[in-house]
């Protein structure tokens, strides 16, 4: 088989399993921000991003070191193991830790905590993320060993299951939990969750998922031999641990501004809201998220599988002005609606609306870095992928620590697009340095000006009667729609469908 197809059919697949987690994920919105309050729903956000970044450190970056090594070494088996038996060892070590100190960590976790909050007990969620970090990072190496066997198949199956288990659990938890607590209130499952819907539901639906997650691989433990090379161990660790350190910017970069809305609230705000309603429209605006990671799964294989064609880089610079005019379609289609489509969206967390636009053009820089930053990854100079990701921490943290006493979630908003603009420039001006791909600015810099001067006419007359509205704003697609035929001199009676 063609190595290129296989790869283009594992990406595909591997692809699926994480669209879907997306698109559940949206998918739930409306339930959490109707059946939970702003505040609680910002709490189960802050645990969540806790959750993120603590997955990075557990890992110890050995998936992508076993990778390395089982392909450098005669027997895969034993990479497998060494790593294993680390992070198994690790995790236990960890939830071990969270277990004995669970009530002391519970009592710091609410001396940040409002009024309202501050007398709940957090010690039997924290049981439940230390559960959820100890089993993801033992199984993110089992899910690493399928995919060095090419069994995609199966990877995709056992995550699948996974989402749908926790999509199950979230469903029985928010709707049928209540009742059945409510009829037989002397339960057990008053010891896990609360007779009313709370951020612990949430984190008890992914505890229970990873649950069933460990248990698909039973059979597959079973048949692995632990040995324990220590040599082998060694060089492993000095090969992966740079690796989480440099994913770690990455990480924090993105969910480092859900921890800090703790510290940095304005004066008088319940953090613990103001934290909720930026989670609900971040989840919102991942609309543009769920086309660029589908892009990503398909660009990554196309781009180096092109490397060496002569005319490769013209190739790159064509993809980077059609991605960024849909990317700008999707941002006018959402902006324009937005009216129509919010009303997913619980009452309680509107006020926040009008951050979307904002978290929209940061996704769309994000995707866009996505493209000019493939130089470092084809030119094989990823040390730069370090600086580039610091930097737009750094901005990420000024920001935040700046503005959000003022401004609160839409200082974290604005922080994600100042600093996802910053890497971009960044990347920009080190690829026309290290691997030059001749894009055309002006061009694609029409279609975002044109995106943001759409939305802009449709934000004018925004109060206007509702038909003449929405006739407008389709209008204004069509018209966007007609531009970008033009600019790539498509006709329209040519296109097929």
């Amino acid at each position: 088989m063609n190595p290129l197809k296989k790869l283009a059919g594992e990406t595909a697949v591997y692809g699926l399993s994480t669209i879907l987690a997306r698109v559940i994920n949206f998918i739930f919105v409306p339930i959490y921000t109707r059946m939970l309050s702003t505040g609680s729903y910002g709490i189960a956000v802050d645990f969540l991003a806790y959750i993120a970044i603590l997955q990075v450190i557990l890992t110890l970056g050995l998936e992508t070191g076993c990778f390395n090594f089982a392909n450098k070494h005669h027997k895969p088996n034993t990479v497998f193991s060494n790593a294993l038996i680390t992070t198994g060892a690790l995790s236990a070590i960890f939830f071990v830790f969270v277990v004995i100190f669970s009530g002391q960590i519970s009592a710091f976790y609410s001396l940040g905590s409002t009024t309202a909050t501050a007398a709940v007990d957090y010690s039997g969620v924290i049981l439940f993320v230390g559960s959820i970090l100890a089993i993801d990072s033992f199984t993110s190496i089992l899910f690493a060993k399928l995919r060095f066997e090419h069994k995609a198949l199966k990877f995709a199956t056992f995550k699948t299951i996974k989402i749908l288990s926790e999509t199950i659990f979230n469903f029985l938890l928010f709707f049928g939990a209540p009742a059945y607590i409510s009829s037989n209130p002397e339960t057990y499952l008053l010891n896990f969750i609360s007779a009313t819907p709370d951020f612990n539901y949430i984190i008890f639906a992914i505890f229970l998922s990873c649950i069933v997650s460990i248990t698909l691989f039973i059979p597959d433990l079973i048949r692995i031999k632990l040995t324990f090379n220590r040599k082998l161990w060694r060089e492993m660790m000095l090969y992966s641990l740079p690796l989480m350190i440099a994913g770690l910017p990455g990480i924090l970069n993105d969910f480092v501004d859900r921890i800090m809305f703790r510290f940095f609230s304005p004066a008088g705000n319940i953090w613990e809201s103001d934290l909720g309603i930026f989670g609900a429209w971040v989840k919102f605006a991942t609309i543009m998220m769920l086309f660029i990671q589908m892009f990503r799964f398909a660009a990554e294989p196309f781009f180096f599988s092109r490397v060496k064609e002569e005319r490769s880089k013209e190739l790159y610079a064509s993809v980077m002005e059609h991605f960024t005019a849909f990317c700008m379609l999707i941002f006018l289609s959402v902006l324009l609606y937005l009216d129509i489509i919010s009303l997913i969206i619980g009452s309680e967390f509107q006020a926040g609306k009008d951050i979307v636009p904002v978290m929209l053009m940061a996704y769309v820089i994000l995707g866009m870095n996505f493209n000019v930053s493939m130089w470092y990854k084809l030119s094989g100079k990823t040390n730069f992928a370090i600086y580039i990701t610091m930097a737009g921490l750094a901005v990420t943290l000024f920001v935040n620590i700046k503005f959000m006493p003022l401004f609160s979630y839409h200082a974290a908003a604005w922080g994600h697009l100042l600093s996802y603009l910053t890497m971009f420039i960044i990347s920009i001006t080190l690829g026309s340095r290290y691997y030059p791909i001749p894009y055309r600015w002006s061009k694609i810099g029409t279609f975002i000006a044109a995106g943001i001067a759409l939305y802009l006419i449709s934000y004018i007359y925004s109060d206007s009667h509702i038909i003449v509205r929405y006739t407008l704003n389709t209008l204004l697609i069509i018209l966007y729609i007609a531009l970008y035929l033009k600019i790539e001199k498509i006709s329209v009676w040519k296109l097929k469908f």
